[in-house]
């Protein structure tokens, strides 16, 4: 599967752990996993919640797609 979420690089950038954020959002530590793996996507809510965790616009935890 294609990356197309930088969850695991915005965590690294802000020093915080996947277990931070399966705290904060009241999930297991093996989907915040799976998430920052990209083999499974949050949904667009909870992007929305990841984004506002992080204090980001939640565009800059999508990767772009390419265009040709």
């Amino acid at each position: 599967m294609a990356n197309l979420n930088r969850l695991k690089a915005v965590l690294a950038e802000q020093d915080k752990t996947g277990k931070w954020l399966a705290e904060q959002l009241g999930k297991s530590t093996c989907t915040v996993s799976k998430w920052c793996k990209n083999s499974v996507q949050p949904d667009l809510q909870t992007l929305e919640r990841i984004a506002q965790l992080l204090n980001i616009d939640k565009r800059d935890l999508l990767t772009p797609s390419q265009k040709d």
